[in-house]
């Protein structure tokens, strides 16, 4: 059974779009945006925005009730990518790193220790994730890349 592959992206804090239009356009793949904010995107037939309300997890929802078997989700969220596995969809973080069924419980389980950390040190808790690289962005890239050319095959 053949589904319409898509592209949904969680954009608010995402450093990768440029690289998701780039990839996507030349793989002939529909990309959504989607925000709690209007964000400016390419004038493009296959790129389109999806503006949620600035409620709690809004983008999250809509990324987790639209995805499926023919969908890579890109995102840094866990809990999202969690969802989005949950209902067949291909996910990566921007640095390139795929979730998969096999990491996601590990990956959740290391969030909870770090808020639990967090939570604990109050003031003294490390800030926000490590700094993107190059290293990451090209990592994205070839994720992103190989990850398209599976989800055509498998669909």
């Amino acid at each position: 059974m053949s589904h319409a592959l898509q592209i949904l992206v969680d954009a608010d804090a995402c450093p990768v779009k440029e690289e998701v239009y780039r990839v996507a356009l030349r793989r002939e793949v529909p990309v959504v945006i989607v925000a709690n904010s209007y964000l400016r995107i390419p004038e493009h037939r296959l790129v389109s925005r999806q503006i949620v309300t600035d409620g709690f997890d809004a983008a999250d929802d809509w990324i987790a009730e639209q995805a499926g078997e023919a969908s890579l989700v890109i995102t840094a969220d866990i809990l999202l990518a969690q969802r989005a596995l949950e209902k067949g969809a291909r996910v990566l973080s921007p640095t390139g790193k795929p979730f998969t069924d096999a990491s996601i419980g590990n990956a959740v389980a290391v969030r909870a220790i770090h808020a639990d950390l967090r939570a604990g040190l109050g003031e003294n808790a490390p800030k926000g994730a490590a700094p993107f690289t190059k290293q990451d962005r090209s990592r994205f890239l070839n994720a992103m890349d190989t990850a398209l050319v599976a989800l055509k095959k498998a669909n």
